[in-house]
């Protein structure tokens, strides 16, 4: 993919305003006002090119579980509940009826559940908390290394590092900054899965994954990276400053190579793991996965049924 000419200009105009930006805001100098206000001249167009000509015919496909009270669970964790958030001033839960509008209260007793980023904080007081995890996450190339054929014949298998240099014998090297995603298959039987046995990620792969492929992180279908009694993988990862993903989905739908992964990310303050929207975007001659054209996006289409509270599950159902 080629940038437009002005792509180094435009770099060069963040970085000045990256640079000036925290002086200007505590009453910097003139010239750095000036500098600063150039933020309201028209930008080289080329990332808006490049999305009408690529990224606006790319397929999306979603690597998320949705988070419910009941879903699956690290043993050690307590449940979660939802309920109608209540009006404080009245008492009482808000309702189209009386209010216009209704609102959900969520009681989750851990930011470690569903499809999630692991923070380094974690296991490592020193490592950087949610709140602290770059906004660079966002966006990067995917990688999915297929192991399923494997974990079929052996439900706990750990990934080696010659299932990561199989694929590179097939694919190409495993690109820097990638994001690599194992793919197990374990998901797929969501949420009737053993949160107890499951495909694992040895200590060996990831260490050559981060120091030999300087990958930004890695991602798994279950919970855990391993099942080791000290997490040997999991611990390694998250107290030498790195992150992690678990709980991803869907992996059976995305490509090797070729798609790049977009990270949404809260930002809980203090926090050790992020309940994250994990998103695939596929090259157009993909056959899964949503299309921007050929989806209704605004506005959404509205329901044949009305939302309503369900008190056997627990949350709002159709």
């Amino acid at each position: 993919m080629r940038f437009h000419s002005g792509s180094a200009t435009a770099a060069a105009a963040v970085l000045g305003i990256a640079l000036t930006g925290a002086a200007a805001a505590e009453g910097g100098s003139a010239q750095q006002q000036q500098v600063l206000g150039a933020q309201t001249e028209a930008m080289p167009d080329y990332l808006w090119e490049t999305f009408d000509r690529h990224l606006s015919r790319m397929r999306f496909i979603d690597l998320t579980h949705t988070i419910r009270p009941d879903m699956p669970i690290w043993r050690g964790f307590g449940n979660s509940t939802f309920s109608a958030a209540v009006n404080r001033l009245s008492g009482e839960p808000f309702t189209y009826a009386t209010d216009g509008f209704v609102a959900t209260a969520y009681r989750l007793t851990t930011d470690q559940m569903g499809t999630q980023l692991d923070a380094p904080a974690h296991f490592n007081p020193l490592g950087a908390a949610s709140d602290e995890i770059p906004a660079t996450y966002a966006l990067g190339k995917l990688v999915v290394i297929d192991v399923s054929p494997k974990v079929r014949a052996n439900a706990t298998y750990a990934v080696e590092v010659d299932d990561i240099l199989e694929w590179e014998r097939q694919y190409g090297r495993v690109p820097a900054r990638a994001a690599v995603f194992v793919r197990s298959d374990w998901s797929r039987a969501w949420p009737r899965v053993n949160t107890d046995e499951f495909p694992q990620v040895s200590l060996e792969a990831v260490q050559f994954l981060h120091r030999q492929r300087n990958i930004l992180f890695h991602g798994h279908e279950p919970l855990d990276a391993d099942m080791t009694p000290n997490f040997d993988a999991e611990s390694w990862i998250l107290r030498n400053g790195y992150a992690q993903a678990e709980g991803v989905a869907n992996l059976h739908l995305v490509p090797p190579t070729g798609c790049l992964l977009s990270t949404g990310l809260p930002k809980f303050a203090g926090g050790v793991g992020h309940y994250v929207r994990f998103v695939a975007l596929c090259p157009a001659e993909w056959p899964y996965g949503a299309v921007p054209a050929a989806t209704s996006e605004a506005p959404m289409p509205l329901f044949a049924a009305p939302l309503q509270w369900s008190p056997e599950k627990g949350y709002r159902v159709r």
